[in-house]
C-alpha cells in the first residue's frame, strides 16, 4: 500500500502519427492546426490514448510489473496534452487483495508544468508464472 511508480514521455508529432496509424484516430484536433485553433483547445492536442497510454507502460514494466494487465480503468481527462509536452504517468497502490493477485491503483498523468491532465483508478490482475 502506498507504493508509487512513474515514467516520463515527451509527446512528439511522431507520437501522434504512430498512434493514428495504430488506431485510425486522425481527428483534425490532432493534425489540423487551423481547425484545432478554432476550437476551445486553441491548437492541436494529442490523442487521449497517448495520455492514458503512459499508464500501460508504468503498470506493465514497473508497478505491479511484468505480467500485469488492466481489468478496469476509470479515467477523467482534465486538461489537454500538446506536442512538446513532457507527461509523467504515475500509479499508486491503494489496495491488494489477499485472495487473488488483484491490485487497485490510483492513476495520474501530469504535464511537466505541474498541470494534472488525467486522474482515476484502475484494477490490475498480476499474472506471474
Amino acid at each position: 500500500m502506498g507504493e508509487i511508480a512513474s515514467r516520463r514521455l515527451t509527446v512528439t508529432d511522431e507520437s501522434l502519427e504512430l498512434y493514428a496509424r495504430i488506431t485510425g484516430d486522425r481527428n483534425p484536433l490532432h493534425f489540423d492546426e487551423e481547425f484545432a485553433r478554432a476550437t476551445r483547445f486553441g491548437g492541436r492536442v494529442a490523442q487521449g490514448g497517448i495520455t492514458a497510454g503512459i499508464l500501460n507502460a508504468v503498470v506493465a514494466m514497473d508497478l505491479p510489473g511484468a505480467g500485469s494487465v488492466f481489468m478496469s480503468q476509470e479515467l477523467r481527462y482534465l486538461a489537454p496534452v500538446r506536442v512538446g509536452d513532457e507527461i509523467i504517468g504515475e500509479v499508486e497502490v491503494l489496495s491488494a487483495r489477499d485472495d487473488k493477485p488483484i491490485v487497485r491503483l490510483a492513476v495520474r498523468v501530469t504535464r511537466d508544468d505541474g498541470t494534472r491532465v488525467l486522474e482515476g483508478e484502475a484494477s490490475v490482475y498480476v499474472m506471474r508464472p
